[in-house]
């Protein structure tokens, strides 16, 4: 019988492993570009993660798994943040590369248990299996030892981004399967009646709420930042360790508006 292929090997997953040292996470968004190549060049530049937005972007699955492609190339991790269409959204994910899942609005107790159930093989759910995806190595590795692996090395975040979110912390931060919580600032302003107040003393305990449970219940939390510095003093004061910053047509609009100023400035 001959030995497992090397490159058939499953890996430590890049952010768990950060996490876990106590070190912190940096992952971006290519958005809304599908191109495999941005992230490519995210993942050689050094970041852990790239942040791939299905609920807001009209990536399709080709798309996702071209770009997770990119990813394990590249050494990072790719994270979905998925469209909740069905039981399917959340393993058909996965099978297209995802390493790590972010599920938002997740408002009930019943919807976070049927993120678990779909996120995760049994014990803890009851995750629709396949192992001849990219992930199981196309079938190269037996289908109990990915299974194992995905258990321990993929990861599912909750948002935390409307006020009935807060209410069920505590139960959602104790929970099997769930690895921890990203506070969406924007749709929480929204939902507490403060829309894009982020300096709002409700918006500062929400955030504080978050750190709490997570704390408590050995969860990790994280939001969108606008620097290291930002990211810095939640990680020191709060406990953050997941950050999100930067997104491509952010990057290309300021580049693009600071040609078209210099250009405005110069020949006035």
């Amino acid at each position: 019988m001959g030995a497992q292929r090397p490159n058939a090997a499953l890996q430590p997953n890049r952010v768990l492993q950060r996490i876990r040292e106590g070190k912190y996470v940096l992952c971006s968004s290519a958005t809304p570009y599908p191109s495999p190549k941005i992230p490519e060049m995210m993942g050689l530049i050094g970041f852990d993660c790239l942040w791939i937005d299905m609920e807001h972007q009209d990536y399709d699955y080709d798309q996702v798994f071209n770009m997770g492609l990119a990813c394990r190339a590249s050494g990072m991790e790719p994270m979905v943040r998925i469209r909740k269409e069905g039981d399917h959204s959340f393993y058909r994910a996965f099978e297209a590369g995802a390493s790590g899942l972010m599920v938002p609005h997740v408002r009930t107790i019943d919807e976070a248990e049927w993120v678990i159930k779909c996120s995760r093989f049994s014990p803890v759910g009851l995750r629709g299996m396949d192992g001849v995806e990219a992930p199981a190595k196309y079938s190269l590795v037996p289908m109990q030892e990915y299974m194992a692996w995905a258990q321990k090395e993929t990861f599912v975040l909750l948002q935390v981004e409307d006020k009935e979110s807060l209410d069920i912390l505590e139960e959602t931060a104790k929970m099997d399967g769930v690895d921890g919580f990203f506070f969406g600032p924007a749709d929480m302003t929204q939902s507490l009646g403060i829309p894009c107040q982020f300096d709002h003393p409700q918006m500062t305990e929400a955030r504080k709420l978050i750190a709490a449970a997570a704390k408590k219940h050995g969860k990790f939390w994280g939001m969108p930042v606008g620097s290291a510095e930002q990211a810095h003093k939640l990680n020191a004061e709060e406990g953050a360790q997941f950050f999100a910053c930067g997104a491509a047509i952010i990057m290309l609009k300021d580049g693009y508006q600071a040609i078209r100023d210099d250009f405005d400035s110069t020949f006035e």
